[in-house]
């Protein structure tokens, strides 16, 4: 069973927010999980997030991985390795058409 930590959406409808849940990575994603580490909400500003860091550690050490989107969000914390962490390609510019 290959555990991760990832986000677990709530709210209402155009107002998401998520809660950090670690889950069985055969899951869906709002379905079943393990715990709930913490939660993110990205309509506030500044964006609020809340984690059990010391939950968060022992998942980690026993080999629980996060999904690239929480690692992202640990790593902006302290919680988690940054050069682990994939980074986003840039988006390619749209070509003029000389009409």
């Amino acid at each position: 069973m290959s555990v991760r930590i990832r986000l677990r959406r709530t709210g209402a409808k155009k107002q998401p927010s998520y809660r950090l849940v670690v889950a069985d990575s055969r899951a869906p994603r709002d379905g079943r999980f393990l715990a709930i580490v913490g939660h993110y909400n990205p309509r506030r500003n500044p964006v609020e997030l809340v984690v059990q860091e010391e939950a968060i550690r022992g998942w980690l050490r026993r080999g629980a991985q996060p999904s690239v989107p929480v690692a992202r969000l640990l790593a902006s914390a302290g919680l988690y390795d940054p050069s682990k962490v994939r980074l986003r390609k840039p988006r390619e510019r749209r070509k003029k058409s000389a009409s």
